[in-house]
C-alpha cells in the first residue's frame, strides 16, 4: 500500500484518466459523419491508431500509456504491473472514456451525433462470431503492445508507439469491415 501513497502513482492515474478522455474524444469524433455518405472507416481506423500511437508516444514515461484496458489487464498478467496500480489504471480508464464521450456529446450538434460512433454487428454476423473476432483483434493488439514494450528490444520506449497504432488501427479496419 506505499505505492498508494507516491506522487508517480498517482501522476500515471491521472495520465490514464487524461489519456482516455482524449482516445475517446478523437476516436469517436472522427467516426461522426459531418457530411452524408458512408462512414470513413479508413479514416476512424487512422484516428483511433494516431490517437494511441501518440498517447503511448507522450504518456509511456508517466503510465505507459496504456489507455486501454485490455493492455492494463496483459500487464497485470505478465506481472509488469502491481495490482493496484491496475486497479487505478483500470478505474482512470473507465472515467476517463465516459468523460470523453461526454464531452463529445456535449460539443455535437444532436443532427451530428447519431450513435456516437457505437458499431454494431452486421446483420449477418452472430454474437459468437462478433465475439470471436473481438477476441483475435484484442489478442492481437496486445500481443503487439507487449512485444512492443519488452526489454530485449533495444531499450528505446519511444519505437513502441508506431507499432502500437498501426496495430490497433489494423485492428479496426478488420474488425469494422
Amino acid at each position: 500500500m506505499r505505492e498508494l501513497r507516491s506522487s508517480s502513482f498517482w501522476r500515471a492515474v491521472l495520465a490514464e484518466f487524461l489519456g482516455s478522455l482524449l482516445y475517446a474524444l478523437l476516436g469517436l469524433g472522427a467516426s461522426l459523419r459531418w457530411a452524408p455518405g458512408p462512414p470513413s472507416v479508413l479514416g476512424a481506423a487512422l484516428a483511433f491508431g494516431l490517437a494511441q500511437a501518440t498517447l503511448v508516444q507522450v504518456l509511456g514515461p508517466v503510465s505507459g500509456g496504456h489507455v486501454n484496458p485490455a493492455i492494463t489487464l496483459a500487464f497485470l498478467v505478465a506481472s509488469q504491473l502491481s495490482l493496484a496500480r491496475a486497479l487505478g489504471y483500470l478505474l482512470a480508464q473507465v472515467l476517463g472514456n465516459l468523460a470523453g464521450a461526454g464531452v463529445l456529446y456535449g460539443l455535437t450538434p444532436a443532427p451530428i451525433r447519431g450513435t456516437l460512433g457505437l458499431s454494431a454487428l452486421h446483420p449477418g454476423v452472430g454474437l459468437g462470431q462478433g465475439m470471436v473476432v473481438e477476441l483475435l483483434l484484442t489478442a492481437q493488439f496486445v500481443l503487439c503492445v507487449l512485444a512492443s514494450f519488452d526489454d530485449r528490444h533495444d531499450g528505446r520506449p519511444g519505437s513502441a508507439a508506431l507499432p502500437i497504432g498501426f496495430s490497433l488501427a489494423l485492428g479496426h479496419l478488420f474488425g469494422v469491415r
